[in-house]
């Protein structure tokens, strides 16, 4: 999963000299939230939408809207964007991008090469479209979610009784800060035999905590005990 494959590459940009109004009209034109800030093919800085909104609002309680209209085209990204923004490598993968937008409390960041030239610009969108793709969530099936003893051949365990009732394993979601010695995993599955799906629930039960199970064909839900969602990180398999 890496960067180069989800990001999006035709990247809009901005000169440090362009108006603000020029980069209002360009984040409405793309849909997007932020433009990277060039100068003489560099990148310099970033500005978003937020940005263009704070510096709209300092004024616009004191003038007039042909005067807001004015100054708006007037005033230079130079003077609003930030400076030094965080970039990602070309080479990260997606789960390295998250927690640096997370970290940092971004909507997205651009994306450079080793030499530092802007190749694409990685959002909160592009992982959503991974988690969403990995998850296999747009294939429906059914997902498990157990709580397994943290030791080699836990999970082995469970998806060998999954794939005795023919079910095919889309995706494995595993966190890692549960309590000490035990993990969550979640497991959506697919082409089960539906006519043993009781008995499957029941064998699974019998092996393993069983948290619940979502049956997205169906669109049923059932909880087995007080389920609560655990923080921290989480891989897939």
């Amino acid at each position: 999963m890496l960067v180069e494959n989800w990001m999006s590459k035709d990247v809009v940009t901005v000169d440090v000299n362009d108006s603000m109004q020029y980069a209002t009209r360009l984040l409405k034109e793309h849909n997007i939230r932020g433009l990277p800030v060039m100068k003489n093919g560099k990148l310099v800085g970033i500005v978003t939408d937020r940005d263009l909104k704070r510096a709209s609002a300092s004024d616009a309680t004191t003038l007039e809207i042909h005067e807001l209209l004015y100054l708006i085209s007037k005033i230079k990204i130079k003077e609003i964007m930030t400076k030094n923004p965080i970039t990602i490598p070309l080479d990260y993968t997606i789960d390295e991008a998250a927690a640096i937008l997370l970290d940092n409390k971004l909507s997205g960041a651009p994306v450079v090469d080793n030499e530092g030239k802007v190749v694409g610009i990685i959002t909160q969108t592009d992982i959503f479209r991974v988690l969403v793709s990995f998850t296999g969530v747009k294939k429906a099936g059914i997902q498990f979610a157990f709580q397994l003893e943290d030791r080699p051949g836990s999970i082995k365990e469970v998806a060998d009784i999954i794939r005795k009732y023919g079910c095919s394993i889309m995706s494995i979601l595993g966190s890692h800060d549960d309590q000490v010695d035990y993990r969550h995993f979640y497991i959506r599955v697919s082409d089960c035999d539906r006519k043993r799906l009781g008995e499957l629930k029941e064998e699974l039960k019998a092996k393993a905590n069983m948290l619940y199970m979502v049956d997205h064909v169906e669109r049923k839900k059932e909880v087995y005990q007080d389920y609560e969602r655990p923080s921290g990180s989480w891989v897939v398999g």
